[in-house]
């Protein structure tokens, strides 16, 4: 492992980030109560913001729930809906550095990649723009005998949605809550993670710019009390949450209790299932290239490497030489393959399940330490354990940092039931040659999403977790339908509207 100089600041520019955004204004908060962010790759501040209370949240819910009930969002078509997206994303378009430093600054991704997919998150409101046009919100039905002699699904907004948003992503997983209920029809209350808080102020005055009716949008920062508050507002149709799976199930349950509709994308554990006829040099760059994307602060980073036991010592080396040549260090470095980890919390945690590895005698092959040379930030080495028992801590619990387990499998039939061995199901991957053979392999783990040879998801397809990994799916248009209603209509004759199309 080598390590880059010391990094540089960087700043962004954020007009209001002492006030909240409600009801379509700058509000002034309830509180003079504030949040500092740190550069995670300096600790120097770069950010401080205004933190929301009881008062704050309930302003926000009024707001939003105003804007649905008596505002003219709900009632606009969809395609007058899209043109609101499409100016958003062109707002946004032109905030990519300002989203990348932001992303970069509080997070740890390098700062190449986060320009890429800061562009690439102004194109997530261009997409759902686009389904204003294509998506059927009306399909006529054939009803049962006696029921009408016309029968209709219509699909409606859902109503007033919390949208709550992690620190890793938070410009992209905004993107993928905001952009699909914004064309459903529903209003927002947009939460802001108190350690990456800066996307939704950029996605704020994106939101201004772009003319949005008020109530529509609301955006402020709060920590986990307040949150919860807005979790239990009544004035709450649907929550729509990404993080831990600790906190998504203390949301499932204040929704269940009012029976409240939720999305949530939650935890990992995702195995990479390396079958024998594929290379293990290619493995193993390939899974340490992907393991080093924002520090390995990934829900659906490959943490679990499973392979035959007459080639793991073989997959360990090749992945403790590729980990051990990952350049650490300033993420704003063009030569940078690893940033820091997000906060001097996450820091210690991933320190945490380090350390039992070790305890637990599983081989280090690399990593275990912080860099030598980076005296600043919360950098950790990139760390791969051998030998790794499938029922160890550092097995079965997400650690969220570069931090990798290989585990050795009897034969590749035991290899699936290991990948299955587990109270996630985000996401897989299986190595294998044989297209068929990948196939096959694809189908028998319980897996959100499996990817051939690689590291892969696509929000553009859908995304979300089978088992503890959570509730629904994101991206594309099956992240559309957790933010519909479906209503039947029993006619006994069809609309103009729809016999004029039929014409």
């Amino acid at each position: 492992m080598s390590t880059s100089t010391s990094p540089r600041t960087n700043t962004a520019s954020i007009q209001h980030p002492d006030r909240f955004f409600i009801g379509g204004q700058w509000a002034a908060p309830s509180t003079s109560s504030t949040i500092d962010v740190l550069n995670c790759a300096t600790e120097e501040l770069f950010l401080r913001v205004a933190e929301a209370q009881e008062a704050d949240m309930n302003k926000a819910v009024a707001a939003a729930r105003k804007a649905f009930d008596e505002g003219p969002w709900p009632r606009m078509s969809h395609a007058e809906r899209g043109v609101y997206l499409k100016k958003i994303a062109d707002e946004l378009a032109k905030r990519v550095d300002d989203n990348a430093t932001v992303w970069t600054s509080e997070s740890g991704v390098v700062a190449r990649i986060a320009k890429g997919g800061s562009a690439a998150t102004a194109g997530v409101y261009g997409y759902y723009a686009g389904l204003a046009e294509t998506y059927k919100f009306e399909e006529e039905r054939t009803p049962s005998p006696g029921s009408g002699k016309f029968g209709m699904i219509v699909r409606e907004p859902v109503g007033v949605v919390a949208a709550i948003i992690p620190w890793n992503a938070p410009a992209s997983l905004a993107a993928y809550k905001c952009a699909p209920a914004l064309l459903a029809g529903c209003t927002i209350i947009l939460k802001a993670s108190p350690e990456a808080p800066g996307a939704a102020y950029i996605l704020a005055e994106a939101a201004e710019a772009a003319g949005l009716p008020p109530g529509v949008l609301n955006v402020l920062t709060a920590d986990r009390a307040a949150s919860e508050l807005l979790v239990r507002n009544p004035g709450v149709d649907k929550v729509s949450f990404t993080g831990s799976t600790a906190a998504g199930m203390k949301i499932a349950s204040i929704c269940g209790s009012r029976i409240a509709r939720c999305t949530l994308e939650l935890g990992g554990k995702s195995a990479g299932v390396v079958l024998d006829d594929y290379d293990l040099a290619r493995a193993a760059k390939t899974i340490s290239a992907m393991a080093a994307f924002l520090t390995g602060q990934v829900c659906s980073s490959l943490t679990r490497i499973v392979v035959t036991e007459k080639r793991h010592d073989a997959l360990l080396d090749a992945l403790a030489s590729n980990f051990g040549a990952l350049r650490v260090g300033d993420p704003n470095d063009p030569e940078t393959k690893m940033g820091p980890l997000a906060m001097s919390r996450q820091r210690d945690r991933v320190e945490g399940y380090i350390a039992k590895g070790k305890e637990a005698g599983f081989t280090l092959a690399t990593g275990g330490g912080r860099p030598k040379d980076l005296a600043k930030g919360f950098f950790v080495e990139p760390t791969v354990f051998g030998n790794v028992s499938n029922d160890s801590v550092i097995a079965r619990e997400e650690i969220f940092g570069p931090v990798l387990s290989v585990i050795p499998a009897k034969d590749e039939a035991d290899a699936i039931r290991i990948a299955n061995d587990t109270n996630f199901g985000l996401n897989a991957s299986v190595f294998t040659n044989d297209a068929e053979k990948f196939y096959k392999t694809a189908r028998q783990i319980r897996s959100g999403t499996v990817g051939h040879n690689a590291f892969r998801s696509d929000f553009n397809i859908a995304f979300g977790g089978f088992k503890q990994s959570g509730i629904g799916r994101e991206g594309g248009t099956e992240g559309l339908l957790p933010f519909l209603e479906t209503k039947t209509l029993l006619m006994d004759e069809l609309p103009a509207h729809m016999t004029s199309n039929k014409g």
